[in-house]
């Protein structure tokens, strides 16, 4: 078991990086310097350590261009502080356990930097260094920390809006997916730092408190004990401990003020693509207000009794300055002038393919106001709702429906879009995002405050109703659905008239691929050796116009490559597939029903259209006497009417012959008539005449 373990560790080990175990490391060496006293010597490594430190920091801060290239900025602040702290806590206890040694008790660091500042006199040593911990406190510590506050609070309120303004560029087609992603993680990240920072700017704060406070323990505690323990006189114990604590002080301060200045630095940033140092060299290199401040500077030189000599020489030292940027600055223009005098105008770009932009199979325009709706993390879900009649139009008609193009377009009215199929318009409307839609079905009772207007798909009287309605809406019978499903509705229903215009030969050859994956026999030399793809084609297109699904593509391709040796028309192939796909032509218009309620003709009105199409030539549609097929038209939409009005499907049935010309006849005539023939009619489905057709001539 022990070798078993063993070994599992040794695998494991193997995949851990010395890189990945520095922080652990420093975590752990910071806990135990709280805890477990230390040598001088080693105070002298860490302390020179913990300097090193504060001028990498500092430094890296004036070189970084964006506040985001340094976002490790804040873990790393909270991870220096506190080995300061664990710095200031050892260096404590070596200070008073062994500060009755002398003063490089401490180490030979703390004693420098002490004997450094006080110069032999104590007392001015002490100011100083209280000067000092005035200036990181009041001053950079609490100006930083304000700062970060309000930028993270800036940041945060601005944060819904930068997210919009790059949802809004991907539809316009400025950016590409892969921009708006990376743009969205910037500006998320962006959020959290200033965030983070807002919070580590307190670490930085309560760090120079609790310098004031460790100085104050040191002095006190060192007397203290100095006297009282060791024996110590009053001014030698003085004299130690406050050089001691000064020297403490001091090399744990030092650091600790450049990571404020570099904490105040990164929070003050303008985002520029320049470094801080090229940027300030940029902004105040200036010759006019140089020369201002020159001016002045030589006015106050010259009053009685100022030093002379330094005015005057500072502001000849600026007038020298500003004589230089002067001459750089007409270099400058002197060299442009002539690039530009040399410089032709590039030629006219040629035109070539890449200018010619193809359209959008599917397209959907959009006015301003209506861009909230798209973006989900506003709380849009018009995306959603387009991907869900994707995927259901797809699983019924049997083809990959092509993606939705969404854009925005400034000409449209702010709440309008338009529904293109191949670049053009196929329909248009009007909603609004802030209400819900209240349809009549037609047997709703009783009126709702609101905007009267039409649904948008299918033209039934609707309201616009505030969303605190939508409940007593439906209480009355009204359809309540919200801005995003009317859209959505419409964009179907445009869908499923047009679908025919979605199949190309590319999208008949993918269906033909995965029929031949699990039929191969049957695909095999269907195309081209049988039929050409382009007859495919047109008589999946034809099925699709006329409402037939494509889903059993088995059975057309049966058909196709039986009947195609006998005709390669497509209008006359797809009379001979409708009768194989019988039986879910009849399901899909009037579902699972014992009885299939149908319209016929009478017997004479019939023969005389079948005479009509037995004088038609192929490719041609057949011609009737204007009076009879008026009479016809209005016969047909008035038989319809009724029908639906018993809310049944209308259905007209004819003879083989005459279906496909009808029906084409008929198409935008009688729009709610669907027509078929006796033969696509299963053998074994009950039909009732509910309606028999005369015209007005016949009855003459």
């Amino acid at each position: 078991m022990s070798t078993v373990a063993l070994s599992f560790l040794r695998q494991n080990l193997r995949r851990v990086r010395p890189i990945d175990l520095g922080i652990p490391a420093l975590i752990l060496m910071i806990m135990g310097m709280l805890v477990i006293p230390m040598p001088a010597v080693l105070l002298d490594v860490f302390f020179t350590f913990n300097l090193l430190a504060g001028l990498v920091i500092i430094t890296i801060a004036v070189a970084t261009t964006r506040p985001l290239d340094f976002s490790s900025f804040p873990i790393i602040l909270l991870l220096t502080t506190m080995l300061r702290l664990a710095l200031n806590v050892a260096s404590t206890r070596v200070v008073l356990v062994e500060g009755h040694k002398g003063s490089d008790s401490a180490g030979k660091v703390i004693q420098a930097f002490g004997e450094f500042v006080i110069q032999g006199n104590y007392f001015v040593g002490f100011i100083i260094f209280a000067i000092l911990m005035i200036i990181n406190f009041i001053v950079v510590t609490k100006g930083a920390g304000r700062v970060s506050e309000v930028i993270a609070r800036f940041t945060l309120d601005a944060l819904p809006g930068k997210q919009m303004a790059i949802d809004a560029d991907l539809n316009a087609g400025v950016i590409n997916q892969e921009t708006a992603k990376k743009r969205r993680e910037e500006i998320a990240q962006e959020a959290d730092f200033f965030g983070s920072m807002d919070g580590a700017s307190k670490f930085v704060r309560g760090d120079a408190i609790a310098g004031v406070m460790i100085l104050a323990i040191n002095i006190i505690g060192g007397l203290i004990i100095g006297i009282g323990f060791h024996g110590l006189s009053l001014a030698e114990a003085g004299k130690i401990y406050t050089l001691l604590t000064i020297g403490d002080g001091l090399v744990a301060q030092i650091p600790a003020l450049f990571l404020s200045l570099a904490t105040a630095i990164i929070v003050t940033r303008v985002t520029t693509p320049q470094s801080l140092s090229e940027q300030t060299s940029t902004q105040l290199a200036k010759p006019l207000p140089l020369f201002v401040s020159a001016s002045i500077l030589l006015l106050i030189g010259i009053v009685p009794g100022m030093p002379h000599a330094v005015f005057i020489t500072l502001s000849g030292a600026t007038f020298g300055i500003c004589y230089l940027l002067l001459k750089r600055d007409n270099v400058k223009i002197a060299e442009q002038v002539e690039q530009q005098s040399q410089v032709l105008p590039p030629p006219p770009k040629e035109l070539d393919w890449n200018d010619i932009e193809q359209v959008d199979l599917i397209g959907l325009e959009i006015g301003y106001g209506l861009i909230p709706m798209v973006n989900p993390e506003t709380g849009g879900q018009l995306m959603s709702r387009v991907k869900g009649i994707r995927k259901k139009l797809s699983a019924e008609l049997g083809f990959l429906v092509p993606a939705v193009r969404i854009r925005d377009v400034l000409t449209l009215e702010p709440n309008s879009y338009n529904i293109l199929v191949n670049g053009v318009v196929r329909a248009s409307g009007q909603i609004r995002p802030d209400r819900e839609l209240a349809i009549n079905p037609g047997h709703a009772y009783g009126k709702l405050e609101g905007l009267p207007t039409q649904d948008p798909a299918f033209g039934l009287e609707a309201t616009w109703i505030a969303p605190s309605q939508k409940d007593y809406a439906r209480t009355l019978g009204y359809t309540v659905v919200d801005a995003s499903t009317a859209l959505a509705t419409h964009l179907n229903k445009v869908l499923r008239e047009n679908a025919a215009d979605l199949v190309s030969q590319d999208e008949t050859q993918q269906l033909l691929d995965k029929l031949a994956a699990r039929f191969p026999k049957l695909v095999e030399n269907l195309v081209p050796g049988k039929i050409q793809l382009s007859v495919v084609t047109r008589v999946l297109q034809n099925l699709l116009a006329e409402s037939v699904p494509i889903r059993d593509m088995r059975s057309i391709v049966e058909t196709l490559s039986e009947e195609s040796a006998k005709t390669q028309d497509p209008d006359e192939l797809t009379s001979l597939v409708r009768p194989r796909l019988g039986r879910m032509i009849v399901q899909n218009l009037a579902g699972v029903q014992d009885v299939l309620p149908v319209i016929t003709l009478e017997p004479g009105l019939e023969r005389m259209l079948q005479s009509a199409a037995d004088q038609t030539t192929a490719g041609q549609t057949a011609v009737l006497e204007p009076d009879l097929a008026e009479s016809l038209f209005k016969a047909l939409r008035n038989g319809a009417a009724k029908t639906q009005e018993q809310h049944e499907c209308a259905i007209l049935v004819v003879s083989p012959s005459v279906r496909p010309w009808l029906a084409k006849l008929l198409k935008h005539r009688v729009g709610d008539l669907i027509v078929l023939s006796y033969s696509e009619i299963p053998d074994d489905q009950a039909v009732k005449v509910v309606l028999t057709i005369e015209t007005q001539s016949k009855q003459q």
